[in-house]
């Protein structure tokens, strides 16, 4: 199935408080500093077009969404999604999220427990074992994942790779027992084209492809 040409954001709707880029970003990403309030903060790594961010940012107006895309015209995209229907609880980077989750000599982005979900959604599976290490289900982004969620906290996963699906699996297990057991997350019947978790999931389906779908709490 061919991807639809990608239009370009509206030039008279203004993103600036809905897009921005890591020079705009606080010192440390929480809610408070960057939606002022205290509401639960999740994270969506590699948004694409926005159409989980956007949805979810509607169903459930009581948390925070801070979605992360690094391709910029995408980003935009999806930020332009968010500024038409004057969504106030989400927001989206154009940028790359390794460096926002990494412990550096600087300190730490993003705190320990802070976060109440991540949110990965059929990421690049860098198909070249040599290029895995460029997974954003790395052996570290793992680790700062997990040290960034609450206890309780969620981590969700879905590919439609079987064998990035089951190598980020037996990953988990090992290198981060507080995540726990995987849960299996169920399809869901949709009803038309926008009723998808996000966009690659809906090409997936209309063709065939199985999808994997995990979600992860943090015991400890």
């Amino acid at each position: 199935m061919p991807r639809a040409a990608l239009r370009k954001p509206n030039p008279a709707l203004d993103l600036d408080s809905w897009l921005k880029t890591p020079e705009d970003l606080p010192a440390v990403i929480n809610s408070q500093s960057l939606f002022g309030n205290d509401q639960p903060l999740e994270i969506e790594v590699g948004s694409g077009k926005g159409l989980f961010i956007q949805t979810e940012s509607d169903r459930r107006p009581e948390h925070n969404y801070f979605g992360i895309e690094i391709a910029r015209k995408y980003a935009a995209h999806a930020a332009a999604r968010l500024a038409k229907r004057e969504r106030a609880n989400a927001k989206m980077l154009a940028g790359d999220a390794t460096p926002l989750f990494a412990v550096t000599d600087e300190g730490k982005r993003i705190e320990d427990g802070s976060l109440e979900a991540v949110h990965v959604y059929f990421p690049d599976p860098w198909w070249k074992k040599r290029h895995r290490k460029r997974r954003v289900l790395s052996h570290d982004n793992i680790l700062n994942f997990s040290r960034c969620l609450r206890v309780g906290g969620r981590l969700h996963f879905w590919t439609d790779v079987l064998d990035y699906f089951e190598l980020t699996v037996e990953l988990i297990a090992e290198i981060a027992p507080e995540l726990g057991v995987p849960l299996p997350e169920t399809q869901r019947e949709s009803t038309h084209d926008l009723d998808f978790h996000t966009h690659f999931e809906r090409r997936s389906r209309k063709m065939g492809i199985p999808v994997y779908r995990v979600c992860y709490r943090k015991r400890i």
